[in-house]
């Protein structure tokens, strides 16, 4: 976790590997302020960008590209420059990057699906998911019905955050709690979870590190280890792996709080 020196100033942590999915950029829920600031305050060897990075579906409704946006990019393509091995696994919402599968330019290239090997030798299937979704994979037009209502879900979540705020409440994520409490948004986060499971194992991989439903999480599912990275929309979360090949999630709006806090005695 990043640390703060007493100027105040983040000291860039470094991580063997650092998995991020469901940025969005393009769209006007991405929470890209939040990612640069994690970006430039970590190091990696490599960097697993693992779909929905950039948000073609809603680019097509409406156009969208802030600089934070342009600079989430320029800031990844010069951790490349500077030696991060960057795999882009696209998603369903860039799934046109599907198309450069095998594609090596540099320090970053373009692969459907990808085998990790950590520092303790797990060897862990990254991919983004979406091909385990029955609505995605079935229905494109319910997909986008569905894309639609979340778009409301954040647009309100920003009026519920902006009241939070000025009444000194930390960020809530409205959508994130609905997917917790809603009895079949679970059975479907369950689905899911089994289905990569079952996909690691026909890799022969130790464990899955997937994004797509914006959920972070650490588990054993079927004795496979199933890892989600989260998003940069609602949740700001990050997987990493230690230098001791240890995985950690990181929540960077906590992160972000704290440091503010630490700054703030300092």
């Amino acid at each position: 976790m990043a640390a703060a020196n007493r100027s105040g100033r983040i000291r860039p942590t470094h991580y063997r590997a650092i998995f991020i999915s469901d940025v969005h950029l393009g769209f006007s829920g991405c929470s890209a302020r939040y990612l640069l600031d994690f970006l430039r305050s970590t190091t990696c060897d490599y960097l697993y960008l693992v779909g929905d990075i950039i948000d073609i579906w809603q680019m097509k409704k409406r156009p969208y590209w802030p600089q934070e946006h342009n600079d989430v990019i320029r800031t990844i393509l010069g951790k490349a420059k500077h030696g991060t091995r960057i795999i882009y696994v696209p998603g369903n919402h860039d799934e046109a990057l599907r198309d450069f599968d095998g594609l090596i330019l540099g320090n970053l290239e373009v692969r459907r699906q990808h085998v990790h090997t950590t520092l303790t030798g797990r060897r862990l299937l990254v991919i983004h998911g979406d091909e385990f979704d029955g609505v995605v994979r079935y229905s494109r037009s319910l997909a986008l019905i569905g894309s639609t209502l979340y778009e409301f879900l954040l647009n309100l979540n920003t009026v519920v955050n902006f009241v939070r705020r000025r009444l000194g409440f930390s960020y809530w994520s409205l959508a994130g709690v609905l997917k917790h409490r809603v009895k079949q948004a679970v059975s479907f986060i369950s689905r899911f979870e089994s289905a990569l499971a079952h996909e690691a194992r026909r890799f022969d991989a130790d464990g899955v590190v997937a994004g797509h439903i914006h959920r972070a999480e650490i588990a054993t599912i079927q004795e496979i280890l199933y890892c989600n990275c989260g998003d940069w929309v609602e949740s700001c979360t990050a997987l990493v792996e230690r230098n001791d090949g240890a995985l950690e999630l990181l929540h960077w709006s906590e992160v972000t709080e704290s440091l503010k806090t630490y700054t703030l005695a300092a």
